[in-house]
């Protein structure tokens, strides 16, 4: 039996458009499912762009008001996919019209807004989804699978990073991202929040950190408001300052007595989308570059001491999730295939009644941690990981 699920976009930029293309592509790849996704609304405040996406996608309406999606009784769920600082103000709107709601990373403004937004979602009773989508991967879900077995035995250290070079150029333009009164926080919440999941994810849960941050280009070219995306570059025109973040380090110290680090970056030379871990534990180890996401490199010596190297293993029917895309091995996925599983995560969640992950709690939790290194930004040492929550 089909269910039919009413959807209401907010935001049709770049990640706009991803999801609403996730949307009509997951009902065929996860057809078992039984999910219909109806796009119902799309909004966007420039209505050239709210246009475009409903012609684009098929929605049977748009909007420049956000809260018509909100108000719109054939809406059940809200996808927010708008610059951070509307998050909050859309969530809580959302949650109080008992609408379920997928919302992009990092959720809130900073973590105290995290923390507003999922009690708002979990006091009304509605579902939610947030996009970590590097989580994904078939062969990363895979890894998950091995270490909750013991196949790597008890974890000792763990290395995260997400090395881009998205705004290496001094000429890329001064978007929403590089603006704290837009954005919040810059690599901390836009890059960091995805390396502090998959470690959650891995590793498990952690207890303290201690942080820096530095911010490499002060200044970019103004952007043409409702043109372009973050990847934009423009020359000769009027400057504006950077507010945020470029790179976030840390030293992590796990819940389970791992030690490891954390680093993020957007302006970085060399690595293009380098979303990457290394795992090691008492007996093998395992590590995932999303430059090569169909790949896993796993280490799981032999008694004898004959085996010492890593083995390349290759996303296969075999893996969660690879099979709904194709039949092969090597038949490899893409960035927005790992959306169009987060989506229907996020709509089997909505279907079944029950909390999926990830959502608002997991949000929260990488929230926490982030909370932890802005204060050791003040300090200087390390700070405890504690949590935001809201009774």
């Amino acid at each position: 039996m089909t269910k039919t699920i009413g959807i209401g976009i907010l935001g049709m930029g770049w990640m706009g458009e991803v999801h609403s293309r996730c949307y009509l592509l997951a009902a065929d790849r996860f057809r078992e499912k039984g999910f219909n996704p109806r796009l119902v609304v799309c909004a966007e405040s420039f209505e050239a762009r709210a246009r475009a996406g409903q012609e684009r996608f098929g929605f049977e309406r748009y909007t420049t008001d956000w809260k018509d999606v909100i108000n719109d009784p054939e809406v059940q769920a809200v996808n927010i996919t708008t610059p951070n600082a509307l998050h909050r103000e859309m969530a809580l709107a959302a949650a109080a019209a008992g609408k379920h709601i997928f919302c992009e990373k990092p959720v809130g403004l900073d973590p105290y807004q995290v923390a507003e937004i999922e009690l708002a979602a979990r006091e009304a009773g509605v579902r939610s989804g947030v996009g970590y989508n590097y989580r994904w991967a078939p062969v990363v879900q895979y890894a998950r699978q091995m270490i909750s077995e013991g196949k790597i035995g008890a974890i000792t250290h763990y290395r995260g990073r997400f090395l881009v070079g998205y705004a290496r150029n001094p000429n890329g333009v001064l978007s929403w991202r590089f603006e704290r009164e837009h954005s919040g926080l810059g690599t901390l919440g836009d890059l960091m929040s995805h390396v502090v999941d998959m470690a959650h994810m891995i590793a498990g849960p952690i207890k303290r950190v201690v942080s820096s941050r530095e911010t490499f280009i002060k200044e970019r070219p103004l952007a043409t408001p409702g043109e372009g995306t973050h990847f934009t570059v423009s020359e000769g025109g009027p400057m504006g300052p950077v507010t945020n973040e470029d790179y976030v380090g840390a030293l992590a110290n796990f819940a389970n007595g791992a030690y490891g680090s954390l680093e993020a970056c957007r302006v970085v030379n060399g690595p293009a989308c380098e979303l990457a871990f290394e795992v090691n534990g008492t007996e093998g180890a395992i590590s995932w570059d999303f430059e090569r996401m169909n790949e896993l490199s796993v280490y799981l010596p032999d008694s004898e001491g004959a085996h010492k190297g890593y083995t390349s293993v290759i996303s296969s029917p075999e893996h969660p999730f690879h099979g709904n895309f194709n039949p092969g091995w090597a038949l490899g996925l893409g960035y927005e295939d790992l959306k169009v599983i987060e989506i229907a995560q996020f709509m089997e969640s909505v279907m079944s009644g029950e909390q999926g992950e990830p959502g608002f709690a997991e949000a929260l939790a990488v929230a926490d941690v982030n909370a932890a290194m802005m204060r050791s930004w003040d300090s200087d040492k390390w700070e405890d990981v504690t949590s935001l929550k809201k009774a």
